[in-house]
């Protein structure tokens, strides 16, 4: 939460309240992203969710606060969002099969399961792959369990058809996303679809697991089919150069859970997620990404390169299908593309400081559940 003033510039917006998420952590990484030269007269003051935000000079660096909610907390300071650096680079790991429609890399290798990523825990990504057309069975993954966690796959190229034993049965689309709670227990399956098999074409999808609080782990199966359209779509801007912020759209973010700079995505979470899809148009192009600096964050190169720019200036290099690891200090990510066209998933959220429990579809937080999950599974209790 943020007490205290912040050593940058005024609102590019009329107003602050259009310019920064409904969450007092995330105030203080917004307002680096937003904020531009912008002339207020010392009396001016703006409130905020309880917060009082005063200019007492003409200048970007005087500015203060006060919590409204106690006449004692009178706070006269400033700083600055510092910048995250990476805590560690995992390369791309060598693909395998998934049934046998899902060529995928394993991407978190052997972080997976470990609460260094939580509350994110396995991902899958099926990178671009060329299918003939297919006139025998649909290729995919046969009905199989889920339980204590959700299932995020998101569709670039090609389509999937997905079907469960709560009754819900949807074909995944370009740009679409399937997100489906577990809960207590459900049986799903996942194929190509009928028209995709039958005319063939480039295929490249991923899916992300995400684990469900202990408190949330044996809740209602769930399904949230959210299509291309219902995805909000963020212009994304350079990074300040010199003092100054730059006007020019460089790129975009598509916000499918959390927010960004404002914007919400659709999808409901158990616990705080951010899940961005984010491309950046040119070589050599500069961004700030605000991010929660109590979240773990994680960034995916779907395609292309870039370099991850920490507080010293000391850049690191992250080839496609490779992985960062961000450290938990600071509140912005910056990112110079080294490619054009560049592509990247940035993903992270509150870690659950929970004890993991996995063991083939189960993700519990004891042995003794996990053993519960296979014999509820065996007995005919999933999907109820």
């Amino acid at each position: 939460s943020i007490h205290h003033a912040v050593d940058i510039y005024f609102c590019r917006g009329p107003h602050l309240l259009n310019s920064v998420a409904a969450s007092k952590r995330r105030i203080e990484p917004l307002i680096k992203q937003t904020f531009v030269k912008f002339h207020l007269d010392a009396s001016s003051f703006i409130v905020y969710n309880h917060y009082i935000f005063t200019v007492i000079a003409d200048s970007p660096s005087s500015f203060t606060t006060a919590d409204t909610t106690s006449s004692n907390k009178n706070i006269m300071t400033t700083s600055s969002v510092a910048l995250r650096s990476v805590k560690q680079i995992l390369p791309a790991a060598p693909r395998h099969w998934v049934g046998d429609g899902f060529h995928v890399h394993p991407v978190f290798s052997n972080k997976a399961f470990t609460e260094e990523l939580s509350p994110f825990l396995m991902f899958d990504y099926a990178a671009p792959q060329q299918f003939k057309p297919n006139k025998g069975s649909p290729r995919g993954v046969g009905q199989h369990p889920h339980r204590g966690f959700e299932t995020v796959t998101i569709a670039f190229k090609g389509e999937v058809e997905h079907a469960d034993s709560v009754g819900n049965r949807d074909v995944i689309k370009p740009g679409d996303v399937q997100w489906m709670t577990a809960g207590r227990g459900i049986i799903h399956q996942e194929f190509h679809s009928n028209e995709f098999s039958k005319k063939g074409g480039e295929f490249e999808m991923c899916q992300l697991w995400v684990n469900l609080p202990k408190k949330n782990k044996m809740t209602k199966p769930h399904y949230q089919p959210i299509v291309d359209k219902k995805i909000p779509v963020v212009d994304l801007k350079g990074a300040s150069v010199d003092g100054e912020c730059s006007e020019e759209t460089v790129g975009e973010v598509r916000v499918i859970a959390g927010s960004f700079l404002g914007t919400t995505g659709p999808a409901t979470t158990f616990s705080p997620v951010e899940l961005w899809d984010a491309t950046i148009q040119k070589k050599g192009t500069v961004v700030d990404l605000p991010f929660p600096d109590d979240f773990n964050c994680i960034i995916f190169v779907r395609r292309g390169e870039i370099d991850v720019i920490s507080e010293s200036g000391d850049p690191k290099r992250v080839g496609a299908q490779g992985v960062a690891l961000m450290k938990r200090e600071g509140g912005s990510i910056r990112i110079q593309s080294a490619q054009k066209n560049t592509s990247l998933l940035i993903m992270g959220g509150l870690p659950l400081n929970e004890p993991i429990a996995a063991r083939g579809p189960f993700v519990m937080n004891t042995w003794d559940e996990i053993n519960k999950a296979n014999k509820d599974y065996m007995m005919g209790k999933f999907g109820k």
